[in-house]
């Protein structure tokens, strides 16, 4: 293949989509290529753009380097990929990569820290960028790695890495004293995986959802309650830590109104309904910051102990769960894109790319 292609979003106006053709980049030294084999998209990859800016996202691929203009910008998604040229010893063609990927055919990065478990990007635009996101990790030394969860592993891995890193906050703040927790979007991935993780080790879950949405949000059956966004003023709780995964203005007023000082906590963690509304949080919640705190009181090695456990316990609730719809290359990326863009998908489905 001579050629790559990259599939962009315009960063005002996310409905609006192009793909651009480039000729295919030779690895110059110390720089490996990776060809983009396999991604998901979810709500998490918009709230990547709809925070490109706040949040720095659009930053990790820029879109000059790939012959577009700078209104341009490329949602990052998460997805496994393969090295098909290397100029370092130790990153051999062929290995295969699970990361942080531009929605395209391939990247260069330039591997630095190599070792049995991976690589991390050093490229020069990414090096003050947060570093979590600039490790690739190989399927040879991943403890949570499958070859028949793949899809799984795409869909659910990085919403899966928030929601244990949020879940484990909560318990190292002794659920900040509350009695009950409300997930607002509980329906969401990353919602229902904490609350998987959370379910049965302190207080009350309670899941705010659509009304379209409750059968399958209680089905789940991780949390103790599950409540239509229409009924908010019947929550019965005595004090609740509020994890704001919607961003829905609407929703945090009412749950404002309702509790008053019974709110001892708004913790903004997503925003599955693209509206930015974080600043109106009492707080926002960041993985890699957690994640941080926990490599230093466990190490690497016992954090990710840790994290391949808790995957192996929900990978068997979503797993039997998940409706995979695929598509392929830049037009399957196209349509997955509008659909998650548009709220058309459905909780228990997830969209796999093969690029």
């Amino acid at each position: 293949m001579s050629s790559s292609w990259s599939f962009a979003v315009a960063r005002d106006d996310l409905e609006q989509t192009t793909v651009v053709e480039k000729e295919l980049p030779e690895p110059a030294g110390g720089e490996v290529l990776l060809r983009v084999d396999r991604v998901g998209l979810t709500a998490n990859n918009v709230t990547y753009a709809v925070l490109g800016d706040a949040m720095r996202y659009w930053e990790f691929f820029p879109p000059e380097p790939r012959g577009l203009a700078p209104q341009w910008g490329l949602p990052p998604v998460w997805g496994f990929a393969d090295v098909v040229a290397s100029t370092v010893p130790e990153v051999v063609v062929g290995q295969r990569v699970y990361g942080y990927l531009p929605p395209a055919g391939h990247l260069v990065v330039r591997p630095e820290r190599v070792d049995g478990q991976g690589f991390r990007d050093a490229s020069e635009h990414r090096a003050g960028l947060p570093s979590p996101y600039n490790a690739y990790r190989a399927t040879s030394g991943d403890p949570v790695y499958r070859a028949d969860e793949e899809d799984l592993l795409t869909l659910f891995r990085p919403l899966f890495f928030t929601s244990f890193m949020l879940a484990d906050q909560i318990i190292d703040n002794d659920w900040y004293g509350a009695s009950a927790l409300v997930f607002s979007s509980a329906s969401s991935k990353t919602a229902y995986a904490a609350a998987a993780e959370l379910a049965g080790r302190g207080p009350r879950l309670v899941g705010l959802t659509s009304a379209g949405n409750v059968e399958f949000t209680r089905s789940l059956g991780c949390y103790d309650d599950v409540v239509p966004y229409a009924e908010i003023n019947e929550l019965a709780v005595e004090s609740v830590v509020y994890l704001d995964l919607s961003g829905d203005p609407g929703t945090r007023a009412a749950m404002r109104a309702r509790l008053g000082d019974r709110l001892v906590r708004d913790i903004a963690v997503g925003l599955t309904t693209q509206t930015p509304n974080m600043e109106a949080a009492g707080e926002v919640f960041f993985a890699p910051v957690q994640m941080r705190k926990r490599r230093e009181d466990w190490g690497r090695d016992g954090l990710d102990q840790r994290f391949a456990e808790a995957w192996r316990r929900f990978a068997d609730i979503a797993g039997a769960r998940l409706e995979v719809r695929t598509g392929k290359g830049p037009e399957g990326l196209r349509h997955a894109w509008l659909e998650v863009l548009g709220g058309r998908t459905p909780p228990r489905a997830g969209h796999v790319i093969e690029m």
